[in-house]
């Protein structure tokens, strides 16, 4: 079925000039919207570069804080762009929506526009809505429009304003990247990548300016910062704040800023401000390295065969033998960096001599092993020397105070040795032994040590003089001391009697060192007649110190003779009590003398004992003043002390007082009593002593002949024939001590022939006086004094026949005048008993000779076994062949 025209619907189109219209707005709204969303994306972009550029100049922006400038910046593109079209792009792309835009600037029109472009989009048949009339509205609307500017309904424009800041933005950015390149580059880069590690460019540029650095605790301490020599600014001072500190200021000084800080105890952070460049050094205060061990290695000269030894070094000082090598360890309480010592510096001003060379100075490096530091292998020479060390922690902190180390040297001394416990001269008879004790020292080591002698023979003879030496002990590197018992036995070593010299050595390991020797002890090797002339000598002093105490003590006997008349109570008051009190006194100092002169007599007669020559009559009566004297000194002047003490009692009655002194005189004369008594036996053993030495003088003398002859007779290949101004110079020296020898025999024989005649006068012995006439008529005198002019002369052999004669005749002198030796029986003539005190006397007699002979022997026998231990010694270190 059709529709009549009537009937269908009608669409009228909007007039063809205000379509043109709405759509030339439609582009000019574009247009400006798009140019203001690009502008403002660019101005953003360039916004955030220049904050970074700005903020760059200022401190170190961080890589957050760039970040957050980056997305500002970008958010201009990537969301108000979008925004910004989607507002006025997409939203205002319909008429109607461009309709309602006009409608905010010109409502009516806008209302109208916006009513026509309704009646454009109505669907109504003619009958309902006349097409003519929509037309004709739609015209009027047009023509309306048609007068207006439609641009004045537009939104405030912004993009010239926009592209103008962009433009300008833009020009500074350029200007920034043109003017300041590497800044702006620099810039640019921490922009676009915010995160990275890109250092900010800054035209002050330091040279490797410390992170951290560590300050020695409470010390003033300095910061050096260098530019560096491609820094753009060269500010002519810069600042440093310590935390809350105020700004230490420095002056540009050759490229260099100093900063000097006062001393600090916690940590903190320094800010530097050197031009645009702000650089933050974090401050660790810490105590300086100390050192807390040191410890020297010593490695001693090889001939010491010292192993190595490690010492602390406590007090910094270290004393070695010369020749050593020492080395240092030092342990630090922290890591080390460096560590080094010296140079070393000698520590003496003394003027050297030629055997000690001074320590050359020397200066080097430790070895580092965390926090112990060792040196090198260290000579020491002769000279004391100080090596400073230097060291400095894993901060670069140095020692708080240099440790020094002084190094004393010392050259090997010689040892030393001593013989202890015997006298410096002793007098013994060949069968004797002397027990001493033998110390020797070394400060590095004893090798050996032992005992010398040499014998000179103080009259002519044909023997050689005694000369040998015993090893006492072998040494040990680490040996320092030696202690030993030693003994020394003439007989046992096969010495005759003569002067010996003994003495200790000792040896070092010092290579080519001599033994070093002690103070020499003399030693009298005597023989029998010789020794008893020297114990008739001591018998003398002891008769005559005997007699000394006796008179003493008759003294004291009349003092206390006065205090006995005196009262007792008078005793009891001074000054009588002070003068009883010094006789106390004085009774002490006898009892003392009287002990002393008692030990002596028990050694005197020991040695009577033993020499064996000695009559046993004379021993007998020396035997019994010992005994009067033993009993002096144990009871009887210790009672009379006794009773002179309780005298002195405070709680004493008269009575008591008068007692005590009366006890104490009749005591005192019963001591005086015994004194003389000793005495007496004293004198008659001295006289038969006497009567016995002139035996033993008498064969002395003609050992003395003998001796002489002996040594011509030696001499005989040599000496006889020639004149005494040819003979060889030793030859000479020997016959002028013969000559010397025989004019002292003489001499002897002189004194013997005088001592003879005065014992008779006081004696009346006859035979005493045959012998005193018959060497007088024999005029021996003048025969000894020939021999002496013989030997100057070099007559030998008349000297040797003369020498000879007159030996035989004082042998037979002393025969004589000895008497039968197997005779006992004294004065009570042949086929006389003994009396029981004799018969005990003898029997205790041969008792003491028996044990002084087993002492002897036990002796020997010990001088013995140390002679084959020492000469197993002395062949187990002998070197071999």
């Amino acid at each position: 079925m059709v529709v009549p025209p009537n009937l269908s619907e009608s669409k009228v189109a909007i007039p063809e000039s205000l379509r043109l219209q709405l759509e030339s707005f439609r582009r000019h709204l574009w247009r400006v919207k798009i140019m203001e969303a690009i502008a403002a994306g660019i101005a953003g972009l360039l916004i955030s570069f220049l904050m970074v550029y700005g903020l760059d100049r200022i401190w170190q922006t961080p890589g957050w804080a760039r970040l957050a400038i980056l997305i500002l910046g970008i958010s201009l593109f990537a969301v108000f762009a979008p925004y910004w079209l989607h507002r006025w792009v997409w939203r205002q792309r319909r008429e109607t929506q461009l309709a309602r835009l006009i409608a905010k600037r010109y409502p009516g029109l806008g209302d109208r526009l916006l009513g026509v472009i309704e009646l454009q989009n109505q669907a109504a048949n003619a009958d309902t809505l006349s097409p003519r009339l929509r037309e004709a509205a739609m015209a009027s609307v047009a023509i309306e429009t048609g007068k207006r500017n439609l641009g004045d309904a537009l939104p405030k424009q912004r993009h010239l304003g926009w592209t103008i800041s962009a433009l300008c933005l833009a020009l500074v950015a350029a200007a920034a990247l043109t003017l300041t390149p590497r800044a702006g580059v620099n810039a640019l880069q921490r922009w676009l990548m915010p995160l990275s590690k890109t250092d900010r460019y800054t035209f002050a540029k330091l040279e490797n300016p410390p992170q951290t650095i560590v300050v020695p605790f409470g010390e003033t301490f300095g910061i050096s910062l260098r530019l560096a020599s491609n820094s753009e600014q060269k500010p002519a001072a810069a600042s440093g704040t310590y935390g809350q500190q105020p700004a230490i200021l420095s002056r540009l000084n050759q490229g260099t800023y100093t900063f000097n800080f006062p001393g600090q105890q916690y940590p903190g952070t320094i800010v530097f401000v050197v031009g645009d460049l702000r650089h933050e050094c974090k401050v660790l205060p810490l105590q300086r390295p100390s050192i807390e061990n040191a410890t020297a290695t010593i490695y001693s000269p090889d001939y010491l065969q010292i192993p190595e030894k490690t010492i602390a070094l406590n007090n910094g000082v270290l004393n070695v033998v010369e020749g050593s090598k020492v080395q240092i360890n030092i342990t630090s309480n922290r890591p080390l960096r460096t560590a080094s010592f010296g140079p070393t510096k000698m520590l003496t001003t003394e003027v050297q001599h030629e055997d000690r060379q001074p320590q050359p100075s020397i200066s080097g490096n430790l070895t580092i092993n965390n926090s112990i530091a060792t040196s090198p292998l260290l000579d020491v020479a002769s000279v004391a020397f100080e090596i400073p060390f230097h060291w400095s922690d894993m901060y670069g902190l140095t020692g708080a105070r240099g440790f020094s180390l002084r190094v004393d040297t010392s050259k090997d001394a010689a040892p030393t040795c001593y013989l202890q416990g015997i006298e410096r001269q002793k007098v013994m008879l060949p069968e004797e032994t002397i027990d001493f004790e033998l110390l020797a020292e070394d400060d590095f080591g004893l090798k050996c040590t032992g005992i010398e002698w040499t014998g000179k023979f103080t009259r002519p003879t044909d023997q050689t003089p005694a000369k040998g030496e015993l090893n006492i002990s072998n040494g040990d590197p680490q040996l320092h001391t030696i202690n030993k018992s030693a003994s020394f036995s003439p007989a046992a070593f096969g010495i005759l009697p003569q002067k010996i010299i003994l003495r200790a050595y000792s040896e070092d390991y010092f290579p080519g060192r001599p033994r070093a020797y002690s103070e020499p002890v003399i030693v009298l090797v005597v023989t029998r007649d010789e020794h008893v002339q020297m114990l008739k000598t001591k018998f003398d002093q002891h008769i005559n110190e005997l007699e000394d105490l006796a008179r003493r003590e008759q003294e004291l006997l009349d003092e206390n003779q006065r205090l006995e008349r005196i009262s007792g109570n008078d005793l009891q008051k001074d000054p009588d009590a002070k003068r009883l009190e010094a006789q106390e006194i004085a009774e002490v100092e006898t009892k003392r003398r009287m002990e002393n002169l008692t030990e002596r007599m028990e050694n005197l007669m020991k040695d009577a004992t033993r020499n064996g020559d000695i009559q046993k009559e004379t021993l007998k009566k020396m035997a019994e003043s010992l005994k009067s004297m033993q009993e002096l000194s144990q009871q009887d002047v210790p009672k009379v002390q006794q009773k002179l003490s309780s005298a002195q009692e405070p709680s004493n009655t008269t009575e008591k007082v008068e007692k005590d002194i009366d006890q104490a005189v009749e005591q005192q004369e019963g001591v005086i009593e015994k004194m003389q008594s000793a005495i007496a036996k004293a004198n008659d053993a001295n006289k038969q002593f006497e009567a016995g030495t002139f035996v033993n003088r008498l064969k002395k003398a003609a050992t003395d002949q003998r001796g002489i002859a002996s040594s011509l007779i030696n001499a005989y290949d040599r000496i006889l024939g020639i004149k005494a101004s040819k003979l060889d110079p030793s030859d000479q020296r020997r016959l002028r001590e013969t000559s010397t020898q025989q004019t002292n025999t003489a001499s002897e024989v002189r004194w013997l022939q005088e001592d003879l005649s005065n014992f008779y006068v006081r004696t009346k012995t006859d035979s005493f006086k045959q012998i005193l006439d018959e060497m007088k008529a024999s005029q021996i005198d003048l025969g000894l004094e020939k021999i002496h002019s013989l030997l100057g002369s070099n007559h030998s052999y008349l000297a040797t026949e003369s020498s000879n004669k007159w030996a035989n005749q004082l042998t037979k002198w002393a025969s004589q005048l000895e008497g039968p030796k197997d005779s006992d029986t004294g004065a009570g003539g042949a086929g006389t008993s003994p009396s029981p005190e004799d018969e005990d006397f003898e029997f205790m007699l041969r008792v003491m000779k028996l044990v002084q002979q087993e002492q002897d022997i036990r002796a020997q026998t010990r001088a013995l076994e140390q002679l084959q231990r020492s000469n197993n010694r002395t062949t187990a270190t002998a070197p071999n062949p």
